[in-house]
């Protein structure tokens, strides 16, 4: 059964991932990744161009399939070992996610629509990612 994710990253982090086919989630945690199997989807939603900056963007900025059934450690630094899993990105552009949101189900609350990314990953319906994904590609 093939299941559709989102993930909340910055801008910044994202488009180093799209370049790497790699996606990392929740300051590096593994076991958010190990809940996706291979052939699932995962859309990205970047709240900020850089990740401790106040600038907003508040868009959809990557889509793409999970390649494989690997979690693997990356050492980024000398303290700092982050898991990744590996994802074939779609070329795509990015989408305001403000015209979306009374469309979306994963958003209950509609004044505070921003609450479900402060989870990091999560999963979302297939209706919701079809919603995105026909804005994006």
């Amino acid at each position: 059964m093939i299941r559709y994710w989102m993930a909340s990253v910055s801008k910044e982090h994202t488009e180093r991932g799209v370049e790497g086919s790699f996606i990392q989630v929740c300051h590096g945690k593994k076991t958010p990744l190990q809940r996706m199997k291979k052939g699932d989807y995962i859309i990205v939603y970047s709240s900020k161009i850089k990740m401790n900056s106040p600038e907003k963007l508040q868009s959809f900025t990557a889509i793409g399939k999970i390649m494989d059934e690997e979690v693997y450690s990356f050492q980024m630094t000398e303290t700092f070992i982050p898991f990744r899993r590996n994802i074939e990105f779609y070329d795509c552009k990015e989408c305001s996610i403000i015209p979306l949101i009374d469309q979306l189900d994963f958003i209950e609350n509609k004044k505070f629509w921003g609450y479900p990314f402060r989870y990091g990953h999560f999963e979302i319906s297939e209706k919701d990612f079809n919603l995105i994904a026909s804005k994006m590609i």
